[in-house]
């Protein structure tokens, strides 16, 4: 049965909220920064700060166009011939301009967001990277995207976690993530095998089941072989390959903090 107009709103007005949320706090970190802060290491491996905003601004872009295809009715994907002239162009820019220049491209995304009506947010479809989505879908990509390369820049400024209320939303997609962003040589070598995850702040338990491909069951497994306990905000970005040794995760059984950490590199 298709999701009454209300709930498809209601649904698109989460991840939204939450998009301007952690874009407004990015904003407000970055806003006094100097080149030489732009220029110090992120926490993104081999990226400045500089380089993490022109990456957002590069993809808020690229997200705006496609979602004027959406709008249009237009169902052609991102190829990558295009893609190339927008990220050379960031690439070339000036730290103190990638800044300027994400805040905008980033404004222009989310204000086009915002002016859709509520027949536009239930019929719209973005023909996003991962395929046609839907716009609360769409929305729970760009926060993925948005949110953890925002810790990127605030946690090399302040040492930070991300926000709860984020976090609870990206553990509803973290399959997705986990699924496409794994190392498939480690896989192969710790399959097959069954890990609890043990949630804390707040408590709850999944299932990592490594077989021929990864994912993460809202269940407990049958026949654990190991376990992961800590707070799911350091267990999310041990998975987005952003663990940090200060992080309280335990990990025991047949895999170690180390496998974990090279099935999860990170991007």
């Amino acid at each position: 049965m298709a999701p009454s107009p209300t709930d498809a709103a209601g649904s698109l007005s989460v991840w939204l909220e939450a998009l301007h949320t952690s874009s407004r706090r990015l904003a407000d970190t970055v806003a006094s920064l100097s080149e030489r802060e732009l220029s110090q290491p992120s926490m993104a491996d081999g990226w400045s700060i500089a380089q993490v905003l022109s990456h957002l601004g590069s993809a808020a872009e690229i997200c705006t166009g496609l979602l004027e295809r959406g709008i249009a009715g237009d169902e052609r994907g991102p190829v990558r011939e295009d893609l190339e002239p927008v990220w050379q162009r960031w690439n070339t820019l000036p730290p103190p301009a990638q800044l300027e220049a994400w805040q905008e491209a980033d404004t222009r995304h989310l204000q086009l967001l915002d002016s859709l009506d509520m027949s536009q947010q239930l019929q719209v479809r973005v023909p996003y990277f991962a395929g046609l989505l839907n716009l609360p879908d769409y929305a729970g990509y760009r926060l993925s995207e948005h949110s953890v390369h925002a810790w990127d820049v605030e946690g090399a400024l302040t040492p930070r976690a991300i926000p709860a209320g984020e976090v609870k939303l990206l553990w509803e997609r973290l399959d997705l993530v986990a699924t496409r962003f794994r190392d498939v040589t480690t896989l192969t070598r710790l399959a097959p095998a069954q890990i609890t995850i043990a949630l804390t702040d707040p408590a709850r338990t999944l299932l990592l089941d490594l077989d021929a491909e990864l994912h993460l069951y809202p269940c407990e497994p049958a026949e654990p072989a190991g376990s992961v306990t800590g707070p799911a905000e350091a267990v999310l970005r041990l998975v987005y390959g952003r663990h940090q040794p200060t992080d309280e995760v335990q990990v025991s059984g047949a895999v170690t903090l180390a496998d974990l950490k090279a099935l999860f590199p990170g991007f």
